[in-house]
């Protein structure tokens, strides 16, 4: 079984940490009926749906996949550059202790789980305004004994690592190449995003679909011309509180 864990939005999303976009009106219900949506999509797909309450007082919780990377062998449970994202991995871990051994970053190292992609054994890490070096040096250290290897990629630009590329197929990254170097990463071949659509670059694979924001037509031609899976979800709300397809879920075999 393929779990995702999800969390209902906030009732005070509004009052989310933004660093790259300005402060608009966030539309509450629209952005839960844009979640039910991308719930809806996950479960189209075969997956088992754990849908966790709102967090009242945690603006950003819906953004589960900032909480936690889930490996098959073991879980890290991150420790978000805003202090006040970081109560959030306390329900997360929670869920996750069932399923995993769980790792927990340190202090003073900080680390949002939207700044790590992972392909196969390599995992890339942004070096961004959220993560830092001792962060991903812990992560090494937690991950070495399973073969995988940490490797830090600069990022500018955007907020996250995954703002930028993400994975659409088995050796296949989808990138905006003006916000990372496509030679940090290695034996892939790449899509580029539409240069009119700049946050066109997170897309969430499952299984062999895409899950994919309705906002960026001309990259989602692109990815569907490329012989690629596509449902896509209405995902413009969220997007409004620095949010994508991949942060809103955090998908595991169980």
């Amino acid at each position: 079984m393929i779990i995702a864990v999800t969390r209902q939005v906030s009732r005070s999303i509004a009052d989310c940490e933004l660093t790259f976009l300005p402060r608009v009106r966030i539309d509450v219900e629209r952005a839960r009926q844009q979640h039910s949506q991308y719930e809806a999509a996950l479960k189209s797909l075969g997956l088992a749906v754990l849908s966790l309450p709102e967090e009242p007082d945690l603006p950003d919780s819906v953004f589960v996949e900032d909480a936690a990377l889930v490996l098959e062998e073991c879980a890290i449970l991150t420790r978000c550059a805003a202090a006040s994202r970081r109560p959030e991995s306390e329900s997360i871990a929670r869920v996750l202790r069932p399923y995993r051994q769980l790792h927990l970053i340190q202090s003073p190292a900080r680390i949002d789980g939207g700044d790590i992609l992972r392909v196969g054994k390599d995992l890339y890490v942004g070096v961004s305004e959220r993560t830092d070096a001792n962060a991903m040096e812990q992560m090494q250290d937690f991950v070495a004994p399973y073969a995988y290897h940490v490797h830090p990629v600069a990022v500018t630009g955007c907020l996250h690592l995954k703002s930028a590329v993400t994975q659409v197929g088995p050796a296949t990254l989808l990138i905006n190449p003006a916000w990372v170097d496509r030679q940090m990463f290695r034996n892939v071949n790449f899509i580029d995003t539409d240069a009119s659509e700049p946050y066109a670059g997170n897309a969430l694979l499952v299984g062999d679909a895409l899950i994919y924001p309705s906002a960026f037509p001309r990259t989602r031609a692109r990815l569907a011309a490329e012989g690629l899976r596509v449902v896509p979800v209405d995902a413009d709300e969220l997007a409004k509180a620095e949010g994508a397809v991949t942060c809103c879920s955090l998908i595991f075999a169980v």
